[in-house]
């Protein structure tokens, strides 16, 4: 199921997503956040957390840098002041 999920992805990541002009809210985009979350958590919990990530992106929500956590949580993690100045530097 895991490898599904993955090619699924990286599919829409090719085709569709590449045909559109970027337009994310956060960094990394909602699908590469959850590719990583599927490669670090497995199928289910990966997905959950994607979908939380996608539910976290309305016209209310600041945006910015959103990396994967390394523990399982739906909700977005704060960054550390080192990670935040790693970002700037990019």
């Amino acid at each position: 199921m895991q490898r599904i999920l993955i090619s699924s992805i990286r599919w829409y990541q090719r085709v569709i997503s590449a045909g559109t002009a970027p337009h994310c809210r956060y960094w990394p985009t909602c699908s590469a956040y959850t590719l990583t979350a599927i490669e670090r958590f497995g199928a289910a919990k990966g997905t959950l957390m994607g979908i939380a990530r996608i539910l976290r992106c309305h016209p209310f929500v600041k945006g910015g840098f959103d990396p994967v956590p390394m523990k399982f949580s739906l909700r977005r993690q704060p960054i550390s002041k080192e990670e935040q100045i790693s970002v700037k530097k990019r």
